[in-house]
């Protein structure tokens, strides 16, 4: 039997199929590439909105906690110190030593009202939480609140403190007013306890009352659990995860931790 003769058109056309099935397989990856680079790119400006969003959002929550904040201080505060003080002037009676004593502490009292104003005035500027930084402004609504008498606030401090980044800090802040309103608003609780533990790898916070508890399944899955759900979405969009612990007449414990590197990475 003889051997088919070697064909060189034979040779040239199964290379040239070759070459057309690999460009076509090549241009074939390129495009998956480029549709899931596309995709990514989108996806990271969705992320990039949201997280802007987010901010912006928690940015004015706390604006508008600080405006009834300032309310309350200049009713319950401010409000009153003015209100002694006027009827400290009043010049009916006394002698002139007693006279004199009414306008020092009258002086006292107008230099304690200015500078609570003045505090007041910069509360509202989110770049003036931005120079307190997280912990020292934990510190100062702890101080106001207890002043207050509405609740009994305690605060905890174990670790060297450091900074977690403006937007982090921001968020967490956050998440601490929204906890200390549902104490206030919904658990009928006397104490609130912060703990902030700083490790070298870890930053954990921990905010508990000792209110009236609840279930946490029925409280996330009901319309009335919308602050719960916001602390957990907003540790989420820093990179933290939330664990809520509570039962009925056991208060309510929400715990944050966050790997203290990760809080440096903004989204970009």
């Amino acid at each position: 039997m003889q051997q088919q003769p070697f064909s060189f058109e034979a040779a040239i056309i199964a290379i040239t199929i070759v070459f057309l099935i690999l460009g076509a397989f090549i241009v074939m990856i390129v495009l998956v590439y480029r549709k899931r680079r596309n995709l990514h790119l989108l996806e990271k400006l969705n992320l990039q909105s949201n997280y802007k969003h987010e901010l912006l959002k928690a940015q004015l929550e706390i604006q508008e906690q600080t405006l009834t904040n300032i309310g309350r201080e200049i009713h319950d505060n401010i409000g009153q110190v003015l209100s002694f003080v006027k009827l400290s002037l009043n010049p009916a009676g006394g002698s002139l030593e007693q006279l004199q004593q009414k306008m020092h502490d009258s002086r006292e009292l107008v230099a304690k009202a200015i500078n609570d104003l003045r505090d007041l005035s910069k509360s509202l500027n989110v770049q003036y939480f931005a120079h307190l930084g997280l912990l020292k402004a934990i510190e100062t609504e702890v101080e106001r609140m207890n002043k207050s008498g509405l609740l009994n606030l305690n605060i905890n401090i174990k670790g060297t403190p450091y900074e977690l980044g403006e937007q982090c800090e921001l968020v967490l802040f956050r998440i601490f007013q929204e906890a200390l309103n549902n104490s206030l608003k919904h658990a009928d609780a006397r104490n609130f306890t912060i703990n902030l533990q700083f490790n070298t790898e870890t930053f954990n916070l921990t905010l508990a009352d000792d209110g009236q508890g609840f279930t946490v399944a029925d409280k996330l899955g009901s319309f009335n659990g919308s602050g719960l759900k916001n602390i957990e979405s907003r540790a989420a969009l820093i990179g933290a995860v939330a664990t809520i612990n509570s039962m009925p007449g056991k208060g309510c414990a929400i715990s944050l931790q966050l790997n203290h590197h990760i809080s440096q990475t903004n989204v970009n």
